[in-house]
């Protein structure tokens, strides 16, 4: 398990750390810079040719990956650690599927490179984003939740991948967060994947599990460069794409079923609680506000954060932990056996976004009714 581990995060997080380092000095000559502005927390031009980075990082590994594997189809694998022998049969089955995955990525990649560098409508990326998750759903990926209803399940489905990708788009407004979260959901979910067996199988989910890893590699690589104070934005690009793998990563993997609790499907919910929660409570103050919700503000968890008295750093550390604290709910899902005991579980998940929400919002009328006062 541990030469999966290295084997899956080293690469990437290498390849992503050197591609960074490369676009942080010539992404500017492909006029890829976000500029400060009223939206923005950050006061000098920034290059955001990030989404790159963390999107070789993936491809790249995935592609050596892949000559190596036809190499030893096409020797019989002597060469190869004997516990890679095993199991490259079935991942040059996968390989297709694979690939189909990384080309709806590198669709959004592309549509986030252009809005970086042009800007789009909100109509127009709403509906490539909408394209692309319901090509993927008419491919296969999509949610079962244990009903016979594939209208139902694929409209879902589409809602998921869109509103995930959003929401980590949503979620990119600091150093370092969005990048983060991400990488902190998709060290949680591998970790259930290599913990959880395969219903069929029995064995751990290898294949998704790896996956996941090689994105947490990648993040890693690119947050050398974006952590606080960053060096590097991941742009529109980088957001939609890791928001995207995120959301097909989780309706690829089994997480209830056979010797599995069904209540165990909740498992992507616990580890995405904070990146929903940020984005249905931004979406509900601008629509109370009489704003349109797809036009940006700072009206985010980590602004608000910022506007209790944390620094900038400590807002995002905060989102770290409270990420972790809610991800930590699916390493149990999966062991419990009883719907009560899975309420429990979700129930503290729930608490804990309910404190984070009672907290905010009483420090927010606290900072209003204190400035009320000063301009009295």
């Amino acid at each position: 398990m541990i030469w999966l581990i290295l084997g899956s995060v080293l690469p990437s997080m290498f390849v992503c750390w050197a591609a960074a380092w490369w676009l942080r000095h010539n992404g500017p000559r492909l006029g890829l810079v976000d500029r400060p502005g009223p939206r923005k927390v950050h006061a000098e031009p920034m290059p955001t040719a990030g989404g790159l980075a963390i999107w070789l990082g993936i491809v790249l590994p995935f592609a050596v990956g892949e000559v190596l594997l036809c190499a030893a189809a096409a020797t019989g694998g002597a060469w190869l650690p004997d516990f890679v022998v095993p199991h490259v049969s079935g991942l040059l089955q996968q390989s297709p599927r694979l690939w189909v995955l990384l080309a709806g990525g590198t669709v959004l990649l592309l549509l986030g490179l252009t809005d970086d560098r042009y800007g789009l409508d909100w109509k127009i990326r709403l509906a490539v984003q909408t394209f692309v998750a319901v090509v993927m759903v008419l491919l296969g990926w999509r949610l079962s939740l244990f009903l016979d209803m594939p209208l139902l399940t694929g409209a879902l489905s589409v809602i998921w991948i869109v509103t995930l990708i959003n929401s980590f788009n949503m979620l990119d407004n600091m150093d370092g967060l969005s990048a983060g979260v991400a990488a902190i959901a998709a060290a949680m979910l591998a970790v259930v994947m290599l913990l959880a067996p395969d219903p069929i199988t029995n064995q751990p989910q290898l294949f998704v599990g790896g996956f996941l890893l090689v994105l947490v590699g990648s993040l890693v690589g690119f947050l050398w460069h974006n952590y606080p104070p960053a060096k590097l934005f991941m742009g529109d690009a980088g957001s939609y794409l890791i928001g995207y793998l995120l959301a097909i990563a989780t309706l690829t993997a089994t997480f209830a079923g056979g010797t599995l609790p069904r209540h165990a499907i909740l498992a992507p919910l616990c580890v995405l609680a904070v990146p929903l929660y940020d984005t249905v409570t931004v979406v509900l103050i601008r629509l109370r506000a009489g704003r349109s919700p797809f036009v940006g503000d700072k009206s985010h968890f980590s602004h608000r954060l910022v506007e209790l008295g944390m620094t900038k750093t400590q807002a995002v550390l905060t989102i770290y932990l409270a990420t972790a604290t809610c991800g930590l709910g699916a390493l149990l899902l999966h062991r419990v056996d009883y719907a009560l005991d899975a309420g429990v579980i979700l129930l503290l998940v729930g608490c804990v976004l309910v404190l984070v929400g009672i907290l905010e919002t009483t420090g927010r009328r606290g900072n209003k009714t204190e400035r009320g006062r000063r301009r009295n």
